[in-house]
C-alpha cells in the first residue's frame, strides 16, 4: 500500500464532499432514512460512547467535537486548539480525549464542553487513540512512525520501533497490551504498557485500518485494500475472511448481538460478520454516505459516522437505519458598526452563516442583549456594556461557537472628555480657530458648540482637536466632542462665549 498522509486523505475527502454538494445531492429534513443527505461540512470521523450516556464524535471538517443523544439531539463544541480531530476515546478521568492531526496535539474535552490541549515534540500527525489498561491514553503517530502515551495529567512518552510503520488505529487488547494496525507495512503491532513492541505479519493483511477486541477474545481488524476482515489471536495467529458484503471496510466494533459490525467506506454500507467468519448481512441505505467510525450505543443499536454525508447514522441489529445531520457551527463574516460606547446599547448587525437557532452572541466573553435571529445569515443585537477594548464577536448555537476572524472585530470605545478650550470666546460670525484638549478623541466625528456643529474638524491626536467655531447667536456655550464612544459630558472647562 502506498503511504498517504492522513492530512492529504482529509483534503481528498473535502474534495469529495465539495463535489457531492456541487452535483446537487438532495437535502431533506432529518432524521431521514429515505434520501442521501449532504447538509453539513462537519465530516464526522470517529464516534464513542461518552460517560454521560451520549455519543461523542470528531468533526474534522469543521474542527469541532460533537455530541448526540440517543434521541438524536446534536450539540457541537469548538475551540481554537481543535484542528483536524480524528479519533476520540473516554479517559480514566471521565473526560473525552481526541487526536488533532492538523496541529499535532492531543485534546481533552469535559462533558461540559471545556477544552484543554496538550502538545509534545514527539507528536507527529497523531491519529488513533484508546484508553489503556494503565489509566493513560495511548495513540498512534501516523507520520512519526511511533506509539505515544499521555497521562491524564498531560505527560507524554513516545515509543519507537523499526516495525512501526504509519500506525493507524490502536485498541486495548484482552491480554493487557495495546494492539494497533500498521497501514504502511500491512502488519499488526502489539505494545506492552512497558513499551515492548511485537509485530505480526501475514499475506492476508493488506492496508489494515481499524482494530477492536472481539467477543471471542481475539482482535478483529479491517483490511481496506483487499476487501476483507482479519482476526488475530493474542498469540499472533491470523485468519482472514472475505465476502460479497465487504467493500473497502473501515471501522469495526463488537456489536450487542455477539457479532462484529463494520463500515464499508467505498461500499457505503454497514456490514456484519459473526465470530465464525460468516458475513451475514450488508445493510445499505441512501443516507449511508462514506461511513467511517462505528460504535455500539447505550441503546443497543450501532451508531456510525457518515464522513461525506456530514451525519451520524444509527442502525438496529435488524438493519433499520436512521440518519441525523450534524449542523455546521456558525461563522461570522461582518459586524456593523465596528465600534460603540462602553455603555453598550449600540444596535449591531452581524452577518455570516448557520445562525439558525443562535442562543448567544458574545462580545469577547460578555453576552449581548436583545438577540434577534433575522435569518440564517443575519443577527441583530444590542452591544453589552464593557471596558474599552477590541473584542471578537462570537455567535453560539447548539452546533458550537464561531471561530475568531478579522471580520468579527468590534471596538468598545471609552467616551471622550473635554478638559480645556482655547480661546474661550469668539464672534457670532464664527471662524475662530479653537483648540480643544481632553481624552479619547480618536475617531471624533463632531464637535458641538451648544447644539451647533463646528467646522473644519481636525483630530490632531487622541488628546487634541482643532475646529473653527460655528456662526451662532451671542451667549455661553458648552463645547462637546462626539466619537463612537459617545458624547463628552459637560465640564467646567468646556465653555465658550459667543460675543
Amino acid at each position: 500500500m502506498v503511504h498517504v498522509s492522513q492530512n492529504l486523505r482529509r483534503t481528498c475527502g473535502s474534495i469529495v464532499l465539495a463535489l457531492a454538494t456541487m452535483i446537487g445531492v438532495t437535502a431533506l429534513a432529518v432524521p431521514s432514512a429515505s434520501a442521501r443527505t449532504v447538509l453539513s461540512n462537519a465530516a464526522p470521523r470517529e464516534i464513542v460512547v461518552g460517560p454521560d450516556g451520549a455519543l461523542w464524535f470528531t468533526n474534522w471538517g469543521t474542527n469541532s467535537i460533537g455530541r448526540i443523544t440517543t434521541a438524536g439531539v446534536v450539540t457541537g463544541y469548538t475551540a481554537p486548539s481543535i484542528d483536524g480531530p480524528e479519533e476520540i476515546a473516554v479517559g480514566s478521568d471521565g473526560a473525552l480525549w481526541f487526536t488533532n492531526t492538523g496541529n499535532n496535539s492531543i485534546g481533552r474535552i469535559t462533558t461540559a464542553g471545556v477544552v484543554t490541549n496538550y502538545t509534545d515534540p514527539s507528536m507527529d500527525e497523531p491519529y488513533g487513540l484508546t484508553a489503556g489498561p494503565d489509566g493513560a491514553l495511548w495513540f498512534t503517530n501516523y507520520s512519526g512512525n511511533s506509539i505515544g502515551r499521555i497521562t491524564t495529567a498531560g505527560v507524554v512518552t513516545n515509543y519507537t520501533d523499526t516495525s512501526i510503520d504509519t500506525p493507524y488505529q490502536i485498541t486495548s487488547g484482552p491480554d493487557g497490551a495495546l494492539w494497533f494496525t500498521n497501514n504502511g507495512n500491512s502488519s499488526i503491532g502489539r505494545i506492552t504498557t512497558a513499551g515492548v513492541v511485537t509485530n505480526y505479519t501475514d499475506p492476508s493483511i493488506d492496508g489494515p485500518q481499524r482494530i477492536t477486541t472481539g467477543p471471542d477474545g481475539a482482535l478483529w481488524f479491517t483490511n481496506y485494500n483487499n476487501n476483507s476482515i482479519g482476526r488475530i489471536t493474542t498469540a499472533g495467529v491470523v485468519t482472514n475472511y472475505t465476502g460479497s458484503g465487504i467493500d473497502a471496510p473501515e471501522g469495526i466494533i463488537s456489536g450487542p448481538d455477539g457479532a462484529l459490525w463494520f463500515t464499508n467506506e467505498e461500499g457505503e454500507s454497514i456490514g456484519r460478520i459473526t465470530t465464525a467468519g460468516v458475513v451475514t448481512n450488508s445493510y445499505t441505505d441512501p443516507s449511508i454516505f462514506w461511513p467511517e467510525g462505528i460504535v455500539t450505543g447505550p441503546d443497543g443499536a450501532l451508531w456510525f459516522t457518515n464522513e461525506v454525508g456530514g451525519s451520524i447514522g444509527r442502525i438496529t441489529t435488524a438493519g433499520v437505519v436512521t440518519d441525523y445531520t450534524v449542523p455546521n457551527p456558525p461563522t461570522v463574516s461582518t459586524v456593523s458598526p465596528r465600534s460603540g460606547p462602553t455603555t453598550g446599547g449600540t444596535l449591531v448587525t452581524i452577518t455570516g452563516t448557520d445562525f439558525t437557532g443562535a442562543t448567544t452572541v458574545l462580545f469577547g466573553t460578555v453576552a449581548a442583549t436583545n438577540l434577534t435571529v433575522v435569518s440564517a445569515s443575519k443577527i441583530t443585537v444590542d452591544s453589552p456594556a464593557q471596558a474599552a477594548y477590541l473584542y471578537n464577536v462570537f455567535v453560539q448555537t447548539l452546533a458550537g461557537k464561531s471561530a475568531a476572524v478579522k471580520g468579527d472585530l468590534y471596538t468598545s470605545v471609552a467616551p471622550p472628555t473635554v478638559k480645556a478650550v482655547s480661546p474661550h470666546s469668539g464672534p457670532t460670525t464664527g471662524g475662530t480657530l479653537v483648540t480643544i484638549t481632553g481624552t479619547n478623541f480618536t475617531k471624533a466625528t463632531t464637535v458641538l458648540f451648544g447644539t451647533v456643529a463646528a467646522t473644519n474638524l481636525t483630530v490632531v491626536s487622541a488628546t487634541e482637536i482643532t475646529v473653527d467655531s460655528p456662526a451662532e447667536s451671542a451667549g455661553l456655550r458648552n463645547v462637546a466632542v462626539e466619537t463612537p464612544g459617545g458624547k463628552s459630558a459637560t465640564h467646567e472647562a468646556d465653555w465658550f462665549t459667543v460675543t
